[in-house]
């Protein structure tokens, strides 16, 4: 992360602009059938680099050359906070996993605010860089994902979230309310309606209809929860859904001890991402779309390692993926690989659009 973050202070200077395009020239794929666009923003591909990994927006105009269609930063807080004690994330290669308890550790919505509108170039004449805000069509859409700090109380996540984006609003293409990380105390209680509702009118009047603003649920929701969160949807007019985050469960894992602490893996606080998340996650989008009738849009994310994991949840109902712990696994050629083979897919379903595929496998059951 130091090191794409100095190539995106430093995207001036001629070695790292050759560099960036030796970058592109390895990772990236284009193909026009796997363009689309949504919510008035055009995606290039629908694979996006999940929030969590650039928490801060340090590399924000880098991601997408790593054939990236879009990418989502944070998750940031109004607070500045150095998240949970460390070691707070963990590989486990037995399930194709991670465990992490990060707990948004972030600089805050005010420095990411400052970062994105604009930073000293690396140029040799020294030349300011344009702004996130004026970057050049190319760009791929940006997403701000959104958490409750911790030193602030439950009661008052109405302003902690406001805040945020109200300091963020005009630099994101898109923004997600995170309520379902399990590092945060008390964080998944907001998934309650009574809890979430005021947080969602809160933003919508601030919104003005402005931005797209989703929400981000935990796997391990009963149904009746998720049916009442996309009623809270609809009514405040959402422009979408993220499922999943990570989950707290523990079953089914062949990996029994953390060999960094010791202890046993039910012992260890913090959720569980990977392979282990992927049926569960594609469940929960298969029954956001069947119940929504498709007309909710959804980004799909939990254990995408190949195209055809990526294929499973947009034929599911997903318009857009997301990749997180699979890339960490599987590295920077994974995105091009995936992309291909997606292409190869919409080939053998004689489709010419990624849009035609999404929920192909509900609407071919019916």
């Amino acid at each position: 992360m130091r090191s794409l973050n100095w190539l995106d202070e430093n995207d001036r200077r001629p070695s790292v602009l050759w560099l960036r395009n030796q970058l592109q020239k390895s990772c990236t794929f284009h193909h026009p059938y796997l363009e689309q666009t949504l919510w008035g923003c055009k995606f290039p591909n629908p694979l996006g680099l999940a929030a969590g990994f650039d928490k801060d927006g340090i590399a924000a105009r880098i991601w997408s050359d790593f054939g990236f269609g879009f990418t989502e930063l944070g998750t940031v807080t109004l607070h500045p906070q150095a998240g949970n004690p460390q070691p707070r994330l963990f590989r486990l290669p037995l399930d194709q996993a991670a465990l992490n308890r990060m707990g948004f550790n972030n600089q805050g919505a005010e420095a990411m605010a400052r970062r994105l509108r604009g930073r000293g170039g690396g140029g040799d004449d020294g030349d300011k860089m344009n702004a996130i805000t004026d970057r050049p069509s190319s760009f791929i859409p940006l997403g701000i994902n959104l958490g409750k700090s911790k030193i602030t109380p439950l009661e008052a996540a109405v302003e902690d979230y406001l805040g945020s984006f109200r300091l963020l609003k005009e630099l994101g293409d898109y923004f997600v309310v995170n309520v379902s990380s399990p590092n945060t105390p008390g964080l998944r209680s907001l998934q309650a309606t009574e809890q979430l509702e005021p947080i969602l009118a809160a933003l919508q009047q601030e919104n003005q209809g402005q931005k797209p603003l989703l929400v981000k649920i935990a796997p391990d929701l009963e149904w009746e929860a998720i049916g009442a969160i996309l009623d809270l949807a609809q009514t405040h007019r959402l422009a979408g859904i993220i499922a999943t985050n990570t989950t707290i469960r523990r079953d089914h894992l062949k990996t029994q001890t953390i060999a960094a602490t010791g202890k046993l893996v039910t012992e260890e606080a913090g959720g569980i991402s990977g392979a282990p998340l992927r049926e569960r996650s594609t469940e929960i989008i298969r029954f956001i779309y069947r119940q929504t009738h498709g007309t909710l849009p959804i980004i799909g994310v939990g254990g995408i390692f190949t195209a055809e994991d990526a294929w499973e949840k947009i034929t599911a109902g997903a318009h857009l993926v997301q990749v997180y712990t699979g890339w960490i696994y599987e590295g920077p050629w994974m995105v091009k690989r995936i992309l291909k083979e997606l292409v190869e897919k919409l080939e053998e379903h004689r489709l010419n659009r990624i849009a035609d595929a999404v929920g192909l496998g509900i609407k071919e059951e019916s």
